[in-house]
């Protein structure tokens, strides 16, 4: 099997082969890669960078620019191997590029030293002014919300809906209420009421008539009494 060898005609060594396959397939994987110049940038800031992009779903690494440069040779869109001129940082992104960006960005603000070169983003080369038009994109994080809210919009309209529904009837129960009178009779005063005036009428009636002659005490009905008889 015939070996590859460089532009020199050397064979390359292991090592340098595993470092382009490692560059290759980090490209391969990432949805975005970014350019970056880091001269001087002392230890503690870059690891500072490197926390925050790792917040963000990124790799900062740093390689040759030869073995990027052999890496891209094939694959990478017109103008991208320009990007690596001087110390050159990749910062390889996640499903969150525009979070990624924003990190480089704020960072590069803050960091004078550290200079946004451009990058590569779905097979299309982006320039420096682009990475920064892609931190002002809404994170995933923020769509991911922005959804939610969306969504659950419908479900508060129909909550306000309902808690004002019930207001509306709570009125109209207590107005309700308001117009009853204070102190209603009950059901069962009316008939004790008439039966205390029939027995008022009856007592003035026998006041009235005196005594009933069909009544079974009159000595008059008996028909034993010979002295009525006689």
């Amino acid at each position: 099997m015939a070996t590859a060898t460089t532009a020199e005609g050397r064979v390359p060594r292991a090592d340098k082969v595993a470092v382009v396959d490692e560059v290759r397939q980090r490209f391969a994987e990432a949805d975005a890669v970014l350019f970056t110049e880091y001269r001087g940038l002392d230890v503690a800031e870059m690891a500072d960078l490197r926390g925050r992009l790792i917040d963000a779903d990124c790799r900062y690494k740093i390689y040759k620019n030869t073995l990027v440069r052999r890496a891209l040779s094939v694959d990478a869109p017109a103008g991208t191997l320009d990007l690596l001129l001087g110390p050159t940082a990749l910062a390889f992104c996640g499903k969150d590029p525009s979070a990624a960006a924003q990190a480089l960005r704020t960072f590069a603000a803050e960091h004078d030293a550290l200079i946004i070169k451009g990058g590569v983003l779905a097979g299309t080369l982006l320039s420096d002014a682009q990475v920064r038009e892609l931190a002002d994109l809404p994170s995933r994080d923020e769509l991911m919300a922005q959804m939610l809210g969306a969504f659950a919009a419908p479900l508060n309209a129909l909550a306000s809906m309902m808690n004002n529904l019930i207001g509306e009837v709570s009125g109209l129960v207590q107005a309700l209420i308001d117009k009853t009178p204070d102190n209603p009779a009950p059901d069962d005063e009316a008939p004790a009421q008439a039966d205390q005036a029939d027995a008022a009428l009856d007592a003035a009636d026998v006041e009235a008539d005196g005594p009933d002659s069909d009544s079974p005490d009159d000595p008059t009905n008996d028909p034993t009494n010979t002295e009525n008889n006689q």
